[in-house]
């Protein structure tokens, strides 16, 4: 199962090349990937910023791609304190690791910094462009 970082969700909706020939394998294959509610506050907050421009019925594409929803529970932002190994202080990254870690999914983000990074604890990254 698997936690789709907040681009490669971005990237599955847009059918844009760069999720990759694998991630879109994974994503396909057994099990729910999820989308989790923090991404869609981070969208809202790029998008109110003027950063990025999403659809209006953003939550709707992502149920109607058939990707599942991952609140934000309390368990997921406490754990986020124990999350090291992060080269920068992006919060939306550490809940989402934090997501990840606590229900055994593997994040799935072409984020270089993620990718190379020695995530303490150790979680399963994949990466969205392969």
């Amino acid at each position: 199962m698997l936690l789709l970082d907040t681009h490669a969700a971005l990237w599955l909706l847009t059918d844009d090349e760069r999720l990759g020939i694998r991630a879109r394998a994974l994503i396909a294959g057994g099990g729910t990937a999820y989308v989790s509610a923090a991404s869609l506050w981070e969208l809202a907050i790029k998008a109110d910023l003027g950063k990025i421009r999403v659809p209006e019925d953003l939550p709707s594409l992502i149920e109607a791609a058939g990707l599942g929803w991952l609140p934000v529970s309390p368990q997921h932002a406490w754990r986020s304190r124990t999350v090291a190994g992060l080269p920068h202080r992006d919060p939306f990254d550490r809940l989402l690791i934090s997501q990840a870690l606590c229900e055994s999914l593997t994040f799935l983000t072409a984020d270089r910094i993620l990718l190379g990074s020695d995530i303490v604890p150790a979680v399963e990254v994949a990466d969205a462009r392969l």
